[in-house]
């Protein structure tokens, strides 16, 4: 098949180098993206072109906060689109509304699937199991969810709710005792009862310094999901701030 993909960031670049292993031909366009971006596309094996016109699928792996707009780009297409963006179910039924029943919500949990076993794609819509077939056999394990269209979006922000949300709540507890000096005392306090949470902390640290630009519209979005189900959305506002300070502090 001829598949788009935008945009070949670190997930979207290995979903794109999986599928160009299993024979696909794998499109991208190069308008207006980094030389970096361009070193990426070219070590997947992606093809470049100026459109998807004549791509049978398209699929979205974009930062959260140019879901939007990246979908409004592909209105018109024939293509069956796959709306893989971490949105809140709500966003993700506006997206859907720009394409009508040829789209199909998506969610990934797990990391760029280098290996079997790690990541999952849930998939939900009139096309989802469409769409599942195209990563039948691959590292990339395709789950087809029942019930609403946008099933997809609200598994991944209810999961995504934890393992990013608690990351953000360990960046702020080491904050509080950084700032009233006991940072030493935390650490001896949390190897004795919780000793595992030193090294979870130390990876919240690094993958928000260099993740939590993106994260931070991740985290709106779980906040708005929250809003709409009746929950309190200030969890994930605060997480989304905690990023952004992590983000803010590696720049200096």
């Amino acid at each position: 098949m001829r598949v788009g993909l935008l945009h070949p960031g670190e997930m979207g670049a290995t979903i794109g180098a999986m599928l160009v292993e299993q024979g696909h031909v794998v499109l991208w366009s190069s308008q207006g993206r980094s030389e970096q971006t361009a070193k990426r596309a070219a070590a997947a094996g992606l093809t470049a072109t100026e459109d998807f016109h004549d791509a049978e699928v398209i699929m979205s792996v974009c930062p959260p906060h140019a879901a939007l707009d990246v979908a409004r780009s592909l209105q018109g297409t024939a293509a069956l689109v796959i709306e893989a963006n971490a949105v809140s179910p709500e966003t993700a039924r506006g997206i859907g509304e720009l394409f009508g029943h040829r789209w199909v919500d998506g969610g990934i949990v797990g990391p760029p699937p280098r290996r079997e076993g790690t990541t999952r794609l849930y998939l939900s819509g009139p096309d989802a199991t469409e769409a599942s077939r195209l990563f039948d056999g691959t590292r990339l394990e395709p789950i087809v969810l029942g019930g609403s269209p946008v099933a997809a979006s609200a598994l991944k922000m209810a999961y995504a709710a934890w393992t990013k949300g608690s990351a953000a709540l360990l960046l702020a507890a080491m904050g509080s005792a950084q700032a009233n000096g006991v940072e030493d005392a935390l650490r001896a306090e949390w190897n004795r009862s919780l000793p595992d949470l030193e090294a979870r902390w130390q990876g919240a640290a690094e993958s928000a310094a260099a993740k939590g630009w993106r994260w931070v519209g991740e985290m709106n979005e779980i906040a708005a999901t929250f809003a709409a189900a009746g929950l309190p959305s200030g969890f994930h506002e605060a997480a989304a701030e905690m990023f952004d300070r992590a983000v803010t502090a590696r720049g200096r």
